[in-house]
């Protein structure tokens, strides 16, 4: 069930900051879902990244009252940075420029974080959205609404989370709301990671507020052909952003509790043996070889680790070309 509440008599104001690049077919109907969040104090600031094709024009002439920050091309978290700069509210949230919220987001969001005092960020369930149209239809939506009457179904961490960032990235960068004076604690965005930057980030506010889960699907994470998660990764994030974590604060909660150390080094094993897998099958047979051996180093027992090994090896032996 969506959460209730009396409405606020003055609504904080939350700054919507849109990292844009080239998202001229779907920017019109993200900065739309935003629009429709009812009762609430508003601000959108879309960082254009150095796009060449029209999405600018196209935010100035449909949404006038929208904020347009233009940049180089510097990568998406540099482009959250400068919309965090720029930000005036109390409170920022994020979407994508290809991204989608659903009515009552923000205000669901802003309910529960008024109903627990300290805590300073919170995110909301979501659905994956395969799909190249611009905005989804009415008939998807209706059925989407049955679907979230299930509440169990929508559950997931909230609280102390650091425990369960540890394995997996489970808050999505597009439900997100923070308050903006935790984003000037943690200095943002870390420029130098192209993927992970959002994980990294998640893992650094667990370590100062509890983050609560609206468990109910308040935005859809649209999946398309020119989605970067589908490319092949030049580096393993996810392995970099949780050694920094263990490095740093180890398994142990700020609330007391810890990670279980054997599911995050079957984890980090997992990690590097996919990565293994997606530069095999982009024939980087080098790069497969180095990530099965360092799957290997982190779990021994890792079997997927060693099926990767032996199909590099067997691939290297095909009269194929292999890249270094």
């Amino acid at each position: 069930m969506p959460l209730k509440s009396s409405p606020l008599t003055t609504p904080p104001l939350v700054s919507v900051i849109i990292p844009c690049y080239n998202a001229y077919r779907y920017i019109g109907a993200t900065i739309a879902s935003v629009l429709a969040q009812k009762d609430i104090a508003l601000e959108i600031i879309v960082v254009d990244d150095g796009s060449r094709d029209e999405s600018v024009a196209l935010v100035r002439r449909g949404f006038p009252a929208v904020r347009i920050v233009e940049q180089a091309n510097a990568g998406v978290a540099a482009a959250r940075n400068t919309g965090i700069a720029a930000a005036r509210g109390e409170w920022v949230a994020f979407i994508d420029a290809d991204d989608i919220w659903l009515p009552g987001k923000l205000a669901a969001q802003l309910a529960q974080m008024a109903a627990l005092p300290g805590c300073r960020m919170g995110y909301t369930a979501w659905k994956v959205w395969p799909s190249d149209v611009a905005q989804p239809s009415p008939d998807y939506l209706a059925r989407l609404q049955e679907e979230a009457a299930d509440g169990a179904r929508w559950s997931g961490a909230s609280g102390w989370i650091y425990p369960q960032l540890l394995l997996d990235c489970v808050v999505w960068t597009s439900t997100v709301l923070m308050q903006r004076s935790l984003l000037a604690e943690l200095n943002g965005f870390d420029t130098s990671l192209r993927l992970g930057e959002d994980y990294d980030l998640w893992l650094r506010a667990s370590r100062i507020t509890p983050i609560v889960r609206v468990a109910r699907p308040y935005a859809l994470y649209r999946i398309h052909p020119a989605s970067i998660t589908r490319a092949t990764p030049a580096e393993n994030y996810r392995a970099r952003v949780i050694g920094q974590a263990l490095g740093r604060w180890g398994l142990a909660s700020p609330d007391g509790r810890s990670g279980d150390a054997r599911a995050v080094r079957r984890m980090l094993a997992k990690s590097w043996s996919d990565f293994a897998g997606a530069h095999l099958e982009a024939r980087n047979l080098g790069q497969a070889r180095r990530a099965a051996f360092a799957a290997l180093r982190t779990d021994p027992a890792h079997l997927p680790g060693w099926k990767v090994l032996v199909k590099t090896g067997l691939k290297a032996l095909s009269p194929s070309k292999e890249k270094a």
